[in-house]
């Protein structure tokens, strides 16, 4: 299972389900959190703004972030729940929930997997810089960021709740 959640409830969150692996994607002025209860390596952190382009003195996703993430998921053994998280659970928590859910899920259809996250979260609007990379990298040919255009922008929030995502057993 994989929890996608905002920064506040993200202990919460993962002594809740009791995630073995956690995602960070945090701005460069936000601190990342520590999870004592995760076991060393276990814990991705990624640095970058929340911006669909680079300018004005912010920085989004490179393609090495987008390779990371791609690598930490494709680690993962799928014993314990994945906690990925954001500043606001809205925006780059869901861009790599929706990685996550292209890379474990292959057969599956983009669009089918990005309606899928917008029924588990109205509020859901991934970057489009790292789906962007992503698709790329997956060799999805646009595939991923047109059914994330197709979904549109989430419903107005100031922060995303809490919600999970089914994943096959390894």
């Amino acid at each position: 299972m994989i929890i996608v959640t905002n920064l506040r409830d993200s202990h919460a969150q993962l002594a809740k389900h009791q995630a073995g692996r956690a995602i960070s994607i945090l701005s460069p002025d936000t601190p990342h959190p520590e999870f004592p209860a995760l076991q060393q390596g276990q814990h991705l952190r990624l640095t970058f703004h929340d911006v669909a382009l680079d300018g004005g003195g912010l920085e989004g996703p490179k393609r090495r972030d987008a390779e990371r993430l791609v690598e930490f998921i494709a680690g993962w053994d799928r014993k314990s729940p994945l906690l990925i998280h954001c500043w606001a659970g809205i925006s780059r928590s869901t861009a790599a929930a929706y990685t996550a859910l292209c890379l474990l899920r292959p057969d599956e259809s983009e669009a089918g997997l990005a309606q899928e996250l917008r029924e588990a979260s109205p509020s859901a609007t991934p970057n489009r810089m790292i789906v962007s990379q992503v698709d790329e990298i997956l060799g999805r040919e646009g595939r991923m960021l047109e059914a994330i255009a197709a979904i549109g922008r989430g419903a107005d929030a100031f922060e995303g709740r809490p919600f999970t995502l089914p994943v096959p057993m390894a």
